[in-house]
């Protein structure tokens, strides 16, 4: 068992990042190399920006290499909760952003040309409990009646049409969305930006951003650069000068294995549409099948973060949720097994803007394949000028009480989900 992200194992080679020191002038300076910077200089460099991209890492060696790979509509809370929190127009607003998202990152991909085995097969939240689809049932009439019509509730009667597994009670499916291969598209769209200009460096991590006349000086551990605009896309960095957002931000850790490759028949068999799938308990799961026949199979595990060999302890929980859920694959052996850090915020919802003269945008809760893909060519026109574009700039953004960056309370978080898993 590889303790290794799949994606960033199976993916083709990164040949367009820069060798040499990052230094001279740029346009703009995107730090962090993920889905949000990649679109967002791609999205620049389309208009004819110098952008120059650094990431700590690897590029898309962070949560845009270590997730589920699932593209989606929805938002990261159940939405009868957020119209709850919001009202119903607010919370419309939210559920449209992420079908742009999907939207969005649909057609990067036809634009682009990238090969990153794309399906448009949508995605079934699945209810682990009897009253969970009663409260799906819920969602659904809200979701049809204000925002969405492409819906479906599947009852009891229906559910093992879709999933052949004893755990489920009934679903609801948001057929807007899909899965692709994280790795690929990473590749792809780093090929796009560079085509666009863009340099891309890797470990190149941020020690200091100093403002600098009318722009910025920025200290990196592979030389110095001056830029005009800065855009801070690092999502739940624990290292360099980012207090303000790591105050912000719970990185919590949330873990995959998938599968040796298994018959198509099996799979077909197990998951007949072979959907992108979610469950409703808190310490939720989530899978779906791979392009190379493989059962991708994910979830919070541990309230921990992800450090190897530790990570080996979380695949072992995950493997008896799998076999639980689907006892026909007990004998599957486990190839891969990973984590990574979801950026949490407090409310659940996406952050982006600016503070103190740099932009930003993170917090996208563990939805961010969509969102922060979008969120890249949104920021590249609110740089531009037009924050009106920007649908979370009326979003306030509070440090997360007592939190000064290193997630302490996550473990009393993780005992309560637990606890409270029972008896919702």
């Amino acid at each position: 068992m590889k303790l290794d992200s799949y994606w960033l194992d199976t993916a083709p080679p990164l040949l367009s990042a820069c060798e040499g020191p990052v230094d001279g002038q740029a346009d703009v300076l995107v730090i962090g190399g993920g889905f949000t910077g990649l679109s967002a200089a791609q999205a620049l460099g389309k208009r004819g920006a110098a952008v120059t991209v650094v990431d700590a890492g690897r590029i898309g060696g962070g949560a845009s290499g270590r997730n589920g790979g699932q593209v989606n509509t929805g938002v990261a809370q159940d939405f009868v909760a957020l119209v709850a929190q919001l009202g119903v127009e607010r919370a419309s607003a939210c559920y449209r952003a992420f079908s742009d998202a999907v939207d969005t990152v649909e057609r990067l991909i036809r634009e682009e040309n990238i090969d990153c085995n794309y399906v448009a097969n949508g995605k079934l939240k699945l209810a682990s409990k009897p009253h969970h689809l009663a409260h799906l049932e819920k969602t659904a009439e809200m979701i049809r009646r204000e925002v969405d019509t492409d819906i479906e509730l599947i009852g009891r009667e229906r559910i093992r049409s879709e999933v052949q597994s004893d755990s489920f009670h009934g679903g609801l499916l948001q057929r807007h969305g899909g899965q692709m291969h994280m790795g690929k598209f990473t590749v792809g769209l780093a090929d796009a930006a560079v085509r666009r200009g863009a340099k891309l460096y890797e470990n190149a991590a941020v020690s200091a951003i100093v403002k600098d006349g009318s722009g910025y000086r920025v200290t990196t551990a592979r030389g110095e650069v001056r830029a005009k605009q800065v855009l801070i896309a690092t999502g739940p960095s624990r290292h360099g000068p980012f207090g303000w957002y790591r105050r912000r931000i719970a990185p919590i850790g949330s873990f995959i294995v998938v599968t040796e490759p298994l018959p198509p028949a099996l799979l077909q068999q197990v998951l007949p549409k072979q959907r992108a799938y979610t469950t409703t308990r808190l310490m939720h799961n989530y899978f779906r099948v791979t392009p190379d026949s493989r059962l991708l199979f994910g979830g919070r595990a541990r309230f921990t973060a992800s450090e190897q060999p530790s990570d080996a302890k979380s695949g072992r929980i995950l493997r008896d949720g799998l076999v639980a859920m689907f006892p026909q694959l007990a004998s599957a052996r486990i190839d891969y097994c990973w984590g990574g850090l979801v950026d949490m915020s407090a409310d659940r919802l996406p952050h982006a803007g600016q503070h103190d003269g740099v932009y930003f945008s993170m917090g996208y809760s563990g939805h961010g394949t969509q969102m922060s893909t979008h969120m890249g060519q949104v920021m590249a026109d609110v740089m531009d000028g037009h924050d009106e574009q920007n649908p979370w700039r009326e979003t306030e953004w509070p440090a997360i009480p007592g939190h000064t960056g290193k997630p302490w309370f996550l473990p009393l978080v993780g005992t309560y989900y637990r606890i409270k898993d029972i008896f919702y």
